[in-house]
């Protein structure tokens, strides 16, 4: 076997090079105004808007191995945490520029890997005092957003949404005595709600209806406050607002009073304002100016909450979250359905009319739906020879034999709906059209268990497994309809919803007029939800805007003046060994120096892509700035929150104005920023340590009449 052996561990490490070319792609993809790129498929000539660092790997060349390294490292971040691969991999590049410089200097590899690795987790340690609990963050920016009103009313607006307790009484009279303190809300009982959930859509993004609290006065009248305004709407009784200040308008219809089927019904107990610490506040500070999908989070904790009647919790399940893209609709229709939305054929619609409102009998099914599928560790028999594998299956030929024989199993078992989690035989799928049995395949495991759970339905692997007491029962199908009322015809495909009774599942439609920003639109919306249920996880929050990576810069420095000052104290001689002196101890200042130039780095990109610094220059001379600030503070850590609090450098900027006049605050996950980070240096340092590159098969072929064969060496 011809192979081709380089050398890669020289000044000019090859595999750190491919790093920082790969990961110098993404370098504005990194904060909250990231650029977007544009993909194009050759094969296609498709092209696709991103914004996420995995979709720029995957468009990318990863012939080499660095390139494949880097590509696990991200895939192994998205998977886990589904938030942090853009720092992932500019820090991947700007550590690789760093460890180059040390290689330049001829910085021993030993003492590189050593030294950054302790720097790193000394950062990590230094950064926890940046740390917040989430209940902490609540309440302060809960009482933040607490500010009385001047009027001659004496009424006191408390601008505070909170995603558990969605009937929020937005004023307070003073004159209103314990007794007759608050009024709830009892224009619709729970089976109301679901009622209501259940034919129309939850909060749809275009046309909100208002939903507010009626507060009685002294004098027993109702009255109702506007959000961020202080006025006060006493002209009509039932006057309604939205339960948030981010649905601030006044409903201007006559019958805005009334609950249409497209809105939730939401009845809670009363919220006084310093006990109003639910997710509102914290979800945009973790949104980094993603406006609309807050609305989007906020219809589906609203709808758990009502759904669990658990008003004093703060749990946000993820998992009964799932999306729909419909590329070609206005971002309007955006909206959040309870119940499962996918996309079927047209000839798959016609099914759907022909069921109407029927509840129908459901099978789930996991695995694939084809004659070929056998379950993972399935074993042969010894002693059967497998002729044909996969039969044609045509008419007339024998593998309709398994055709005819899973239609009848269906029909007999007078199943109209089969979810299946794999792919489904096109030749069934065309024959239980024509006998109108719907089967949807791809569904996602979540899918099929909360569809287990809501309708008593089994999972089997085979249709031969099934029985009376696997089908489940009480499913109804219906087009899925805009929040206009119109039904959406996409061509190829159509939207329906599938629910059942009691069904813990909400659908994410999600849509964009420009089809090849589907994938960015869904990317975002994820992006979002998993910060927020990571910092449900954690139970803390970093604070943000590059405050945590300012302090790892300052400590960093330290550390390196630290070791400098250390050096001059122990010369060389007072080491047992030469090698290990200088491997230890006069190398360390240089290798910290190189960490803290990568989050110098990460600091100016971050200042430059938020437009808090126009050019390269102007963003290190303000961290020069800051660095000195905090240096003649005494206390980098102590500067770093007093900038916070203040509303300095590392608030506002680029997300969006909530009308505080003080700005918006905001926050970053602790687990998933310290693993990218992590991450990070541990795919630099092992690209480091690998000091040969061996090409075997075909490519050492061509490898050894190119120009670049006079750096291999030939095996």
């Amino acid at each position: 076997l011809a192979m081709a052996f380089r050398d890669v561990n020289s000044r000019r490490h090859i595999g750190l090079q491919q790093l920082s070319s790969l990961a110098s792609a993404g370098r504005t993809l990194l904060g909250p105004m990231k650029s977007c790129k544009f993909v194009v498929d050759e094969s296609t000539n498709q092209s696709m808007l991103i914004c996420s660092a995995v979709r720029l790997i995957e468009s990318l060349d990863l012939s080499s191995a660095a390139g494949q390294l880097l590509n696990e490292t991200i895939q192994a971040q998205n998977k886990e945490f589904k938030t942090g691969m853009s720092t992932l991999l500019f820090l991947v590049g700007a550590w690789s520029n760093a460890v180059l410089e040390c290689l330049q200097q001829n910085v021993p590899v030993s003492a590189i890997v050593s030294a950054m690795s302790e720097g790193l987790n000394s950062c990590c340690e230094k950064v926890q005092c940046l740390q917040r609990s989430v209940h902490d963050v609540n309440k302060e920016l809960c009482s933040s957003s607490v500010r009385p009103n001047t009027s001659s009313s004496k009424t006191y607006e408390v601008a505070c949404d909170s995603f558990l307790n969605p009937q929020i009484f937005l004023c307070l009279q003073k004159e209103v005595s314990p007794s007759k303190e608050l009024v709830p809300r009892n224009s619709c009982s729970r089976q109301e709600a679901d009622s209501n959930l259940n034919k129309g859509l939850v909060l749809p993004l275009a046309g909100f209806g208002s939903i507010a609290s009626p507060v009685r006065s002294a004098d027993g009248n109702n009255a109702s406050v506007i959000s961020g305004s202080g006025v006060s709407a006493s002209s009509c009784k039932q006057k309604r607002l939205t339960h948030s200040r981010y649905f601030s308008a006044l409903a201007t219809s006559p019958s805005s009073s009334q609950l249409d089927d497209s809105q939730v019904c939401l009845s809670g107990q009363s919220a006084h304002p310093c006990e109003c610490y639910g997710l509102g506040h914290l979800a945009r500070a973790l949104s980094h100016g993603n406006e609309p999908n807050m609305k989007l989070l906020k219809s589906i904790v609203a709808y758990q909450h009502e759904r669990a009647e658990c008003s004093g919790s703060s749990q946000f399940n993820i998992a009964e979250v799932v999306t729909c893209c419909l590329p070609g609709l206005p971002e309007s229709y955006s909206c959040v359905c309870p119940g499962f939305v996918t996309l079927v054929s047209p000839e798959q619609a016609t099914v759907i009319k022909h069921f109407g409102d029927k509840p129908l009998q459901i099978l789930l099914m996991e695995g694939d739906l084809t004659e070929a599928y056998r379950h993972l560790g399935f074993t042969k028999p010894r002693n059967v020879r497998t002729v044909l594998e996969r039969p044609d299956l045509q008419e007339g030929r024998p593998g309709d034999v398994w055709l005819n024989t899973s239609l009848d199993i269906l029909m007999r078992s007078q199943v109209s709906l089969v979810l299946v989690k794999g792919h489904v035989c096109e030749n069934l799928l065309e024959r239980c059209v024509a006998n109108k049995i719907l089967v949807i395949g791809s569904v996602p495991q979540k899918v099929l268990s909360a569809f287990g759970e809501a309708s008593g339905a089994q999972p089997v692997t085979y249709l031969t497994q099934l029985s009376a007491s696997c089908v489940g029962s009480g499913a109804q199908l219906e087009l899925w309809t805009a929040s206009d009322g119109r039904a959406m015809d996409l061509g190829e495909l159509v939207p329906v919803r599938i629910r059942v009774r009691g069904l813990a599942l909400l659908t994410a439609v999600l849509t964009t007029a420009v089809p090849a920003k589907m994938q960015l639109v869904e990317d975002r919306f994820w992006t979002f939800v998993y910060r927020l249920h990571h910092a449900l996880r954690d139970g803390k929050v970093f604070l943000g805007g590059g405050a945590v990576e300012l302090l790892c810069l300052s400590h960093s420095q330290a550390l390196a003046e630290q070791a400098l000052k250390l050096v001059n104290k122990k010369p060389v001689k007072e080491f047992h060994s030469p090698w290990l002196a200088a491997s230890s101890a006069q190398y360390k200042p240089v290798v910290l120096q190189a960490l803290a130039s990568g989050w110098s780095q990460y600091l100016a990109a971050v200042m430059c892509n938020t437009a808090k610094a126009t050019s390269l220059f102007e963003a290190r001379t303000l961290i020069e700035h800051h660095l000195k600030k905090a240096a003649d503070c005494g206390s980098p850590s102590a500067y770093v929150l007093k900038e916070f609090q203040t509303g300095g450098t590392f608030r506002g900027g680029p997300v969006p104005s909530t009308g505080s006049a003080e700005g918006c605050r905001v926050y970053d996950n602790v687990t998933a920023k310290t693993e990218a980070w992590r991450r990070a240096l541990d795919l630099v340092l092992l690209v480091l340590q690998t000091d040969a590159e061996i090409i075997s098969g075909p490519q050492s072929n061509q490898l050894l009449n190119s120009p670049a064969s006079s750096e291999f060496m030939f095996l």
